[in-house]
């Protein structure tokens, strides 16, 4: 009965001074690596413990000579075993706490990053909307004279493309409601060139559903027209493919190039800058838009994970 009396009032007491150390730490981590301060935390606190051993085991233990002198040679045992295990448990606590800590900075940054995604995001939207916007103006305006009903029926699709995308938000899209979407931009282009412009879009049903960036085709969109019908006044078609592999949506847009009529009219060069930036900071990643000239055809070919 002594001997258990004796650990259970041992335990109850360094377990109290363990949850004492571990409690503290989580209000007070050690900077710079200056552990030597825990390390005397835990020095006083195993001091204190034995201090309260040998107070209270002789009330609840034995009072006899025996059991006393048994106490007093075991002081530095008892010591030694105190500071061990809340050196231990301080170990463990700062463990944990730093991992917590940790834990928490990374979700703080990934939290930081996002928001500061979303803000680029939203910017990168907010240009490219006037940048459709003024060149469909300028459009509607050549028309005004020449063709006042064409002009006014150019004006209500515009009207119809400005609601759908003011709706829309930075989530991604299904590739059906982006074809929709597009399809509005190309009767915005019919009104403006006439018989000269034709689309045609190729994307099976399957892969109606995979998602996409939303408004990540009318820049495209609105470079083949610039490239393809710019410089020729003969009919021009602009064919867009859509095909998946391995989780992954390929869009590819095909239309007529002239190397030496296209170059000199340049433009601001934002619509496939903006569609870059927008790519690398949803996906991260550089290299999901791929845009070549080969045999008079300009192909821009658009890389879309599944996740």
């Amino acid at each position: 009965m002594v001997a258990i009396k004796d650990s259970l009032c041992s335990l109850v007491i360094i377990a109290l001074f363990c949850w004492l150390i571990a409690n503290n730490l989580a209000y007070y981590q050690p900077k710079e690596n200056k552990y030597i301060f825990i390390i005397v935390w835990c020095l006083v606190l195993a001091f204190l413990s034995t201090t309260v051993l040998l107070f209270i085991l002789p009330q609840l233990a034995s009072d006899t000579e025996e059991y006393h002198n048994f106490l007093h040679s075991s002081i530095l045992i008892r010591f030694g075993f105190s500071f061990l295990l809340i050196g231990w448990m301080a170990m463990i606590g700062v463990l944990w706490y730093n991992q917590q800590e940790k834990e928490e900075l990374e979700r703080r940054r990934q939290e930081a990053d996002r928001l500061s995604k979303e803000a680029e995001l939203s910017t990168l939207r907010e240009k490219l909307q006037p940048h459709f916007l003024f060149n469909s103006l300028n459009s509607i305006s050549a028309l005004t004279f020449s063709k006042p009903q064409e002009a006014r029926k150019m004006i209500q699709q515009l009207s119809d493309f400005l609601r759908g995308t003011i709706k829309r938000d930075d989530e991604l899209t299904t590739l059906e409601a982006e074809i929709l979407h597009l399809k509005l931009y190309l009767d915005i282009e019919k009104v403006r060139f006439g018989h000269r412009l034709n689309t045609i879009i190729n994307c099976n049903t399957e892969n109606k559903e995979l998602k996409v960036p939303p408004m990540i085709l009318q820049p495209l969109l609105e470079n083949a027209i610039k490239f393809g019908l710019y410089d020729t006044l003969e009919d021009v078609t602009i064919t867009i493919n859509c095909s998946s592999h391995e989780n992954t949506l390929y869009i590819s847009i095909h239309n007529p190039f002239d190397p030496n009529t296209a170059y000199p009219h340049k433009g601001t060069g934002f619509g496939l800058a903006s569609i870059k930036r927008r790519l690398s900071i949803i996906y991260n990643r550089k290299d999901l838009l791929e845009a070549r000239a080969l045999n008079h055809e300009f192909i821009t070919t658009l890389t879309i994970p599944q996740t």
